[in-house]
């Protein structure tokens, strides 16, 4: 374990209190500037509230996105999900950022599902991930993506149509890179030593340059990625990064699905919703009312409050106002947890009813829409 005065942040696991002004420091990221802000919804038509509040706030090569963008030479998305169990609001939140960049830039979409990493690395039975992947590709339908312009893929059902690329992927890494990148060792299975030409060969789907919407903690497989590009004649990948959604219980780590109590599950119902979130959501607030009129709450460590700010209340204004109130004692914790379950239920509500209405939808973005049937019809080359 870190101590609590540090953090450790790698693509399958958080511990600590991340900061993330040193986090780009550590990564090597760019901190995304309010002039590439504007750059980014002046382009789109639109102003997206996760980059607006700072919630998505580091990137590589955004800017050269934009100047393909504006040059008309474009780019395209890719994305994805470990069917390692049912999914939760974090991992929802790249699919939603996707989604945004691709209503408003009209671009391609590939999302990736790698159900052979998940048998690897997980100890699941294969039976097991796919109940699993069965499950989460309806999640990710019910997100509304252009079923015509975008291609969802499980690597063991597509990999005869890539494998002779990824080969190619695979000779320009050597075990000492990956296993430097994410601390392979002796005992490390050789299919994850093979996995991050997999992960790495959707940014070469199309001869333009890879925009990855993603988490903060997914940044290490895309330094590989733009290491080899050049050698192969591609683009290096770009991506924007989102910060990490804690769990319930506090500031630290990163919410989980093998920790569903502390975690808002896609499948949860509003009663589970409003046990978990006044029961097990940390408050900045002060223990007694009376303490908490006088000294008001800790914002920066409430995650009621920070989930709201972040995540599900646009309304710049209200949330503004409730931010002034608890931060002076004027609103009480149970009055801010209120309105998150509030808008969780309303949120869950919405993706529940899609997702029971996505099996049209999914089968569309796997096999038969308009990109689905280009990638199914042709090798991947590179």
């Amino acid at each position: 374990m870190v101590d609590k005065n540090s953090f450790e942040v790698t693509p399958w696991d958080v511990e600590g209190n991340v900061d993330y002004r040193k986090l780009i420091e550590k990564f090597g990221t760019e901190r995304l500037t309010e002039n590439l802000k504007e750059r980014i919804h002046g382009n789109a038509g639109s102003k997206n509230f996760y980059i607006d509040r700072d919630f998505v706030f580091s990137h590589r090569d955004m800017d050269k996105v934009m100047e393909d963008y504006e040059e008309g030479d474009g780019f395209f998305l890719y994305t994805g999900v470990g069917p390692s169990g049912p999914m939760h609001i974090g991992h929802i939140i790249s699919f939603k950022m996707t989604k945004w960049f691709q209503d408003n830039f009209d671009v391609n979409v590939y999302i990736q599902f790698p159900d052979d990493e998940k048998y690897w690395t997980r100890g699941n039975k294969y039976e097991d991930v796919e109940k699993f992947a069965q499950d989460n590709l309806k999640d990710v339908a019910a997100v509304g993506f252009d079923p015509d312009k975008t291609f969802i893929f499980k690597n063991t059902e597509y990999i005869g149509n890539m494998y002779k690329a990824a080969t190619k992927v695979a000779k320009n890494i050597n075990n000492s890179v990956v296993s430097a990148v994410f601390g392979f060792g002796s005992s490390t299975n050789i299919g994850l030593n093979w996995y991050p030409a997999l992960q790495i060969l959707p940014t070469f789907f199309e001869e333009g340059r890879c925009l990855i919407p993603a988490g903060i903690d997914q940044d290490p497989y895309w330094r590989i990625q733009r290491d080899i590009a050049p050698k192969i004649g591609r683009k290096k990948a770009a991506q924007i990064h989102n910060k990490l959604v804690p769990a319930l219980t506090g500031p630290e780590g990163k919410m989980s699905s093998s920790k569903p109590r502390d975690a808002i599950m896609l499948n949860d119902g509003p009663e589970d919703v409003r046990k978990k979130v006044m029961e097990r959501a940390y408050s900045g607030g002060q223990i007694t009312k009376k303490e908490h009129r006088e000294k008001g709450a800790d914002l920066s460590v409430d995650v009621a409050y920070q989930w709201l700010r972040n995540l599900f209340l646009d309304d710049d204004q209200r949330i503004k106002e409730i931010g002034r109130k608890y931060n002076n004692g004027d609103m009480l914790t149970g009055e801010v947890k209120e309105i998150l379950i509030e808008k969780l239920n309303s949120f869950l509500g919405e993706h529940q009813k899609r997702k029971e209405k996505s099996t049209k939808a999914k089968k569309k973005m796997m096999y038969k829409g308009k990109l689905a049937r280009e990638m199914w019809n042709n090798k991947v080359e590179i």
